[in-house]
């Protein structure tokens, strides 16, 4: 019952000078929104890099033309032309954990059809490709081995590609030139997002390897492989045997540095989530500094009410209030005025979530436990930043309070 009292009391002083509440509160407001708006932002972008990741299909292993970090200079994704058709034939042949293999030649062209044109990316894969990457076809059907010996003009084309080109047309059947050489659309690949890299995936032709290294780009090396391991278990073993192969083709003694790179698909999502981690931990220490700010805001306040109120606090000394009711007093009012905050917080925090991902396309993922988290830490921030003030009312001195003016 005197709990009741007491939190009456408290809410009555906090209406009696409801602008500089609601100042106060502020900051705790921002503060917890903010939280709660990085941490959706930050678990949104991790659930994209994820779904990215996913996108590459199934136990797939990377092998990059040249070394990302070679004699100490970094190379970068390309920088050598050191993958071979021997080292394909032998990546097919001559290692027990890998199930399928795809050159990748990639090179950019002028798409035109009728009197629309466009200028995207043009891959060189094999038939397993799109089996590797887990692309299934909307359409059509994908080309043949016959095809890719023969180096034939066919191409399976994306779905922006096909809506640039062809608009809600079928583009299957039809007859498309790619730096003026025909080719013909057999497949129609299903969607499959943005890539790690921001690109979108549906906007490229995939045509066989051999057509691109011979009719388009002119080259005899490839830009990488795709590699499916027989399973994940057999991730690393795969991996361990490509790259002794790989080192035993391009004759690369003991002490030398590979001229290739080997990545498998977890290697590649872990670099990508812990970049996404720590970026979401740095948005959120920001946020969380806000919220520091916004209870030394409170603390501040409430020394400010602290000394406005002393004559108040010597009368209910006077009629039998003990200092212990004091300090409960003005720590529910610290207390209040914070989850009032929080809960405001929270709100805000949603609501800038949902704006963000509308405004600017980006996903968020709005976290329930991070939701209490936030709320709990507004508690805490009104019992911690209240305390101070709160036990300076109550060592008050009734008699020296009651002659404050």
């Amino acid at each position: 019952m005197i709990f009741f009292v007491t939190l009456r009391i408290a809410l009555r002083a906090l209406k009696r000078n409801l602008l500089r509440t609601l100042l106060t509160m502020l900051g705790i407001i921002i503060g917890v929104a903010a939280v709660i708006a990085m941490v959706s932002i930050g678990n949104g972008a991790k659930a994209m890099v994820e779904a990215q990741i996913a996108s590459l299909g199934q136990n797939v292993i990377m092998v990059f033309s040249g070394n990302f970090s070679r004699g100490g200079v970094g190379m970068g994704f390309g920088s050598m032309s050191s993958l071979t058709a021997d080292d394909y034939a032998g990546l097919q042949k001559e290692v027990p954990e890998v199930s399928a293999v795809s050159p990748e030649v990639r090179t950019g062209a002028q798409v035109t059809f009728g009197n629309q044109n466009l200028s995207t990316s043009i891959l060189g894969v094999s038939v397993d490709y799109i089996e590797i990457r887990s692309w299934p076809l909307a359409g059509g059907a994908n080309f043949t081995d016959q095809d890719v010996r023969n180096a034939n003009k066919v191409a399976l084309i994306g779905s922006t590609t096909a809506k640039t080109l062809f608009g809600d047309g079928d583009p299957v059947g039809q007859i498309i030139r790619i730096k003026n050489v025909p080719f013909a659309v057999v497949g129609l690949l299903g969607t499959k997002g943005i890539s790690m890299m921001g690109s979108d995936q549906d906007d490229v032709l995939i045509i066989p390897y051999t057509s691109a290294m011979r009719r388009l780009a002119g080259v005899t090396s490839f830009r990488s492989f795709t590699i499916q391991a027989r399973g994940p278990q057999t991730m690393a073993a795969a991996q361990e045997q490509i790259r002794d192969l790989l080192r035993q083709k391009h004759r690369l003694p003991p002490a030398r540095d590979d001229d290739f790179t080997v990545r498998t698909q977890q290697e590649i999502s872990d670099t990508a989530t812990s970049t996404s981690n720590v970026m979401k931990w740095l948005l959120l220490s920001v946020a969380c500094v806000s919220l520091l700010v916004g209870g030394i805001g409170v603390m501040n306040i409430m020394l400010v009410s602290v000394t406005e109120r002393t004559r108040e606090i010597g009368i209910r000394m006077a009629v039998g209030a003990k200092g212990r009711d004091v300090l409960v007093q003005f720590l529910i009012e610290s207390i209040v005025l914070s989850l009032i905050g929080g809960l405001l917080g929270i709100i805000l925090g949603v609501v800038s979530s949902k704006v963000v991902s509308g405004l600017m396309n980006w996903p968020t993922l709005i976290s329930p436990e991070w939701i209490f988290i936030a709320f709990g830490v507004s508690a805490l921030v009104g019992i911690g930043f209240g305390y101070y003030p709160a036990h300076k009312a109550a060592q008050l001195d009734p008699i020296e309070s009651l002659r404050y003016e």
